[in-house]
C-alpha cells in the first residue's frame, strides 16, 4: 500500500466522517480516478508529435497513454474524423495515489510564481480540474530532452457529491489551494 493511500484511510477518511457526519463509511468520499489530457493539435500536419507526447506522459505517469480521435469533422479547424486530436492516461489505485503525492509535493511548487491552485475549479459535481502550461514541472522530463513545451490537463474524479466535500477531501489529500 503506497504512503498516499495509508494516509487516506488513517487520517483523511476519518476526518470527512466527523466533519461531514455521514451515517456510513461507504459515504465518506475518495479519489476515484486522475485523468491526465494533452490536445496536439498540430499532430494533423506532423505524426511524430504524438510519439513525442505519448513518451512524456508515459514517463510522468508510468502508464502507456491512450491515443484519441475527433469523433466529428470541423472545416473551421481543418479537422476530419478519426484525426488524432490528442493523448490521454487514466490513473487508478496505486498509481493514482503515488501520481497525486508527487503532483503536490514535486511539481506544483516547481511552478514559476506558485501561490496555489485555484479553489474555484470544481465542476458541481464533486470534481477538480487544473491546467498546466509545461510538462517540464515534472521531474521525470529532462529539459535537453524535449522537442517543445506542451501543456496539459488534469483532472481529479472523485466519489463526492458536492463540491465542498471534494474541496475538503483534496484539501486534506495535500491540494496547495491559494488562499
Amino acid at each position: 500500500m503506497t504512503r498516499m493511500k495509508a494516509y487516506y484511510r488513517e487520517t483523511v477518511a476519518p476526518a470527512l466522517f466527523k466533519k461531514f457526519g455521514y451515517k456510513s463509511v461507504m459515504q465518506v468520499p475518495k479519489l476515484d480516478k486522475i485523468v491526465i489530457n494533452v490536445g496536439c493539435g498540430e499532430a494533423k500536419e506532423n505524426a511524430k508529435v504524438v510519439d513525442a507526447i505519448m513518451n512524456d506522459l508515459s514517463l510522468i505517469t508510468g502508464q502507456k497513454p491512450v491515443v484519441c480521435r475527433a469523433k466529428k469533422s470541423v472545416a473551421n479547424f481543418k479537422l476530419r474524423e478519426g484525426m488524432i486530436i490528442g493523448v490521454k492516461v487514466t490513473l487508478r489505485d496505486e498509481k493514482m495515489y503515488e501520481f497525486l503525492d508527487r503532483f503536490f509535493n514535486v511539481a506544483l511548487p516547481r511552478v514559476r510564481d506558485f501561490r496555489g491552485i485555484n479553489p474555484n475549479s470544481f465542476d458541481g459535481r464533486g470534481n477538480y480540474s487544473v491546467g498546466i502550461k509545461e510538462q517540464l514541472i515534472f521531474p521525470e522530463i529532462e529539459y535537453d530532452k524535449i522537442d517543445k513545451v506542451r501543456g496539459m490537463d488534469i483532472n481529479f474524479i472523485t466519489t463526492a457529491k458536492t463540491d465542498e466535500e471534494a474541496r475538503e477531501l483534496l484539501t486534506l489529500m495535500g491540494a496547495p489551494f491559494a488562499k
